[in-house]
């Protein structure tokens, strides 16, 4: 099995898309790492995701706006031989992603992204008060970099036709 490195912006597209969840991973005002599950959404290379209006990632972003997104999918223990553990490897597919968020304070621009969101998990409309949207911290990060690898595909003279 080996490591395959992707380029082909559908192909990452996809493999964001098949996500349920992402992993960002800030740095706090400490210079403590801090990565934490979310909920997000995807439109035009930018990844929205939305949290409470405080809190220590908020604080953290305050103060370094840098951040590392990471999405990962098809999981699948595989080995190569049952009785060698070095052998045993998890399949999957993921991407990393790096920004800077920007912090969405317009209502409508936030509406907007709470929709982007919403649409990454179900094919409704949705409405939302204006106490509800005043009450999220919307983030925005327009991706500055992006990386995609495959673990665990065949090795070519492995591979079933």
């Amino acid at each position: 099995m080996k490591t395959l490195v992707h380029k082909d912006q559908e192909l990452i597209e996809t493999i964001i898309r098949r996500c349920d969840i992402c992993f960002a991973g800030v740095v706090t005002p400490e210079n403590t790492p801090y990565v934490i599950p979310m909920n997000f959404g995807y439109q035009n290379g930018i990844i929205y995701l939305h949290s409470a209006p405080t809190g220590r990632v908020i604080t953290a972003l305050e103060n370094n706006a840098h951040i590392c997104i990471t999405f990962s999918t098809d999981h699948e223990l595989a080995f190569q031989h049952p009785q060698v553990a070095c052998s045993y490897r998890m399949k999957s597919k993921s991407v990393i992603a790096f920004g800077q968020v920007t912090f969405i304070e317009d209502m409508d621009q936030k509406r907007e992204a709470l929709n982007i969101i919403m649409e990454q998990y179900s094919d409704k409309q949705f409405e939302y008060s204006d106490p509800a949207v005043r009450n999220v911290k919307i983030w925005a990060i327009p991706i500055d970099e992006i990386s995609c690898k495959e673990f665990g595909a065949p090795h070519e003279k492995y591979k079933k036709s």
